[in-house]
């Protein structure tokens, strides 16, 4: 009787190990790459052409009110194809990482439900790897004693030292937030380092079936100035003043970071508006090289220069 329960559980396993292999698993479509490189253009063309919806990967395009500062798509785009993770969020409150998963996954059963293909577009890689992968964050509770100690080191010297701590996060933080600093020692503080997506225990198999696409073009930092001073050109500086209007604090505007952060600052009298052209983009550049040090580990992108060779793969991947 035991042999023949040994038996039964092999063939079980077995049986349970070919289904799981044999499992189709949904097609998504990944277009990434660093800030004002046409990921958002590109998205739109290509979900149009194969019958897609977008599902957003920025971190600050999911805050209502926050649309020139993100370079969120316009009202008229979004009505080309529909979006997902757009104006979700109250910019007073934090949106988590967990927040984004949990609703992206969501819209990807709702997309594949209606017979439409899900395009993940943005440039938040640790938002996308989150989702593809299903990254095990772990959940480090508030240190107060040590955000107190930390908040009274400047951002500089945060800064120095996570770089000592973890040197892999210290290239794709922003070095100015002090929100994110603090964040960030607090959890070496905790586990001993910052997950990433080379860290092997967070990261687990996909879910997916997943084309990814890169967009690095080799202007990007004259793209980054032009996009900089449209703009300002399309009132920046009014967007965040009806942002403090609307009761988003100071703290919590310069918590939001980048160009946010510098905008507010000007505001408050301690920078002028020349001073703040070129600090905004200085850090825009200097994210948009961050974003490429996270991209560039993944060896699974191919990095496309137009929309043509995206549509070709996309046509491979989908054996159309």
């Amino acid at each position: 009787m035991s042999l023949l329960m040994v038996h039964l559980s092999e063939t079980a396993i077995h049986s349970i190990t070919y289904l799981v292999k044999n499992i189709k698993k949904p097609k998504i479509i990944a277009i990434i790459g660093p800030t004002a490189s046409g990921k958002s253009d590109l998205g739109i063309k290509i979900a149009q052409k194969f019958n897609g919806e977008v599902i957003s990967a920025d971190s600050r395009q999911v805050y209502r009110g926050m649309d020139i500062g993100t370079g969120k798509v316009s009202k008229q785009e979004q009505k080309l194809i529909r979006h997902h993770l757009i104006d979700v969020a109250n910019p007073r409150r934090r949106f988590s990482v967990d927040d984004f998963t949990s609703r992206a996954k969501r819209a990807i059963v709702e997309i594949s439900k209606r017979g439409k293909l899900p395009f993940v577009v943005g440039g938040t890689g640790f938002y996308v790897d989150a989702l593809i992968y299903d990254l095990n964050i772990p959940e480090v509770p508030p240190n107060k004693s040590l955000r107190a100690k930390l908040q009274k080191q400047s951002a500089e010297q945060l800064f120095v030292s996570l770089k000592k701590q973890d040197p892999a996060r210290a290239k794709t933080i922003e070095r100015h937030n002090k929100v994110r600093l603090i964040r960030a020692l607090e959890i070496i503080d905790a586990i001993g380092k910052v997950p990433s997506f080379s860290t092997n225990y967070s990261q687990l198999p996909s879910k997916y079936d997943v084309l990814w696409l890169g967009l690095n073009p080799k202007n990007l930092e004259r793209r980054v100035a032009t996009r900089v001073q449209k703009r300002f050109r399309h009132g920046m500086v009014a967007e965040v003043k009806k942002l403090i209007k609307n009761k988003v604090s100071l703290k919590r505007i310069s918590e939001i970071g980048l160009t946010y952060r510098i905008v507010a600052d000007f505001i408050q009298g301690t920078i002028d508006k020349k001073e703040m052209g070129q600090r905004v983009i200085r850090a825009e550049i200097q994210y948009a090289k961050r974003q490429m040090t996270w991209f560039k580990r993944n060896k699974k992108i191919a990095w496309v220069k137009d929309p043509g060779a995206a549509e070709r793969l996309v046509h491979r991947f989908l054996g159309r």
